[in-house]
């Protein structure tokens, strides 16, 4: 089987798993209690909040661990939102964001804060341009993603941020959900405020992610109760899988200027594959703007995109159509509808994304796989998208 779904979640680095067994064997006492077992795994939680700041070159205490990237935006979002309502009521984000943001700039909404959904060009990329338009006085928050999880179209975030560095009221937040361990991140040169990270997205295990807080920021806790991570996040910390994903973390952006060089021609040599399909179209244009080196996004129009899914893991290749928090929704993608592209590419849409494991080799069997579905699925087109 051939998985290339690794924006949805990657397979765990095997050094990854050997930490995450020794520290559950070993340090299962809770982290907040006084005695000495209690005290060792909080000193191993700290020393992963202390490789996580030295990766990115930022202080420890500006690292919160919180159960994945959807949490983390969260904090973000909503807790700068609350904290700041004081200074106004306007929030700025794009219409291509993850779901997670989205939906959180969507409550935020429903509590009587104004939004701004910035779209996305054809190409998937926001024009900074655009966000400096949309800000106002009133503006306290602007949301970009880094990587469209998509597409895979990488936003301007240090043009941006430099110019929020004008505006000390209007916080800048980031997810880099699909960036991190794939292209350099630079927090403190491009002006980032706040910064999410899941880290099953970069082979480390699920149900952890941390979220960068520069300092001097305050956010309002999304939960009440005890005074976990610096009050922001309640709740008896998972000590396991916080020392495994820093040692994931670690991993991932060692090897990404390599990963970034060797990604990048195996996306460039499946495009032109696709490319050569005249049925397929690829989404995401890098004339108008960077790449991710690890997503490939196509649509298929007049088919549905779960027919092809399953044809292609019936071929023993497994692929997926939007993010795999909205799999399960029928609904034509939101993102590619926000880039203006027209309802039957925005109906037909399937994500590629792959990892360290494959090879030249893997990417021309995907596309020869690919092009037997077409071939097998056109006859299908007059009848429905597959629903014969």
């Amino acid at each position: 089987m051939l998985y290339f779904d690794h924006c949805a979640s990657t397979p765990p680095h095997k050094e990854v798993i050997r930490t995450l067994a020794e520290v559950m064997e070993h340090h299962y006492a809770n982290p907040s209690s006084l005695h000495k077992p209690g005290a060792e795994a909080n000193k191993l939680i700290e020393r992963a909040r202390e490789q996580a700041a030295a990766l990115f070159g930022v202080k420890a205490e500006e690292w919160i661990f919180t159960s994945g990237g959807t949490e983390s935006n969260n904090l973000a979002i909503k807790g700068a939102a609350r904290q700041y309502r004081s200074r106004g009521n306007h929030l700025v984000t794009t219409g291509i964001e993850h779901a997670s943001v989205y939906e959180a700039f969507r409550q935020l909404e429903r509590e009587g804060f104004r939004v701004t959904y910035v779209p996305a060009g054809p190409g998937g990329h926001v024009s900074p341009e655009r966000i400096r338009e949309a800000c106002t006085d009133d503006t306290i928050l602007v949301s970009v993603m880094h990587v469209n999880n998509e597409v895979g179209a990488v936003q301007p975030i240090a043009e941006i941020g430099r110019w929020l560095r004008s505006r000390p009221k209007t916080l800048f937040h980031v997810d880099g959900v699909q960036s991190v361990g794939k292209l350099p991140v630079s927090l403190k040169e491009w002006g980032i405020d706040l910064f999410s990270i899941s880290a099953h997205k970069l082979q480390g295990p699920k149900g952890v992610g941390l979220l960068y807080v520069r300092e001097d920021v305050r956010l309002d806790p999304l939960f009440s109760g005890g005074q976990h991570e610096r009050g922001l996040r309640a709740g008896t910390q998972n000590v396991p899988a916080i020392v495994a994903a820093a040692k994931a973390l670690r991993l991932a952006i060692e090897s990404q200027p390599l990963r970034l060089e060797r990604m990048t021609r195996l996306r460039e040599r499946l495009v032109r594959q696709l490319q050569a399909i005249p049925e397929l179209v690829v989404n995401g244009d890098a004339s108008s703007g960077e790449m991710a080196p690890h997503i490939v996004h196509f649509s298929y129009p007049g088919m549905k995109p779960e027919v092809i899914v399953h044809m292609l893991e019936q071929n023993g290749v497994v692929v997926s159509t939007k993010s795999a928090c909205s799999s399960k929704d029928d609904r034509p993608s939101r993102v590619l509808l926000a880039m203006g592209l027209p309802h039957d590419r925005a109906a037909s849409g399937v994500r590629i994304s792959f990892g360290d494991e494959h090879t030249e080799q893997d990417i021309d069997k995907l596309a020869a796989i690919i092009r037997t579905t077409v071939d097998t699925l056109k006859p299908l087109e007059r009848k429905g998208g597959g629903q014969a």
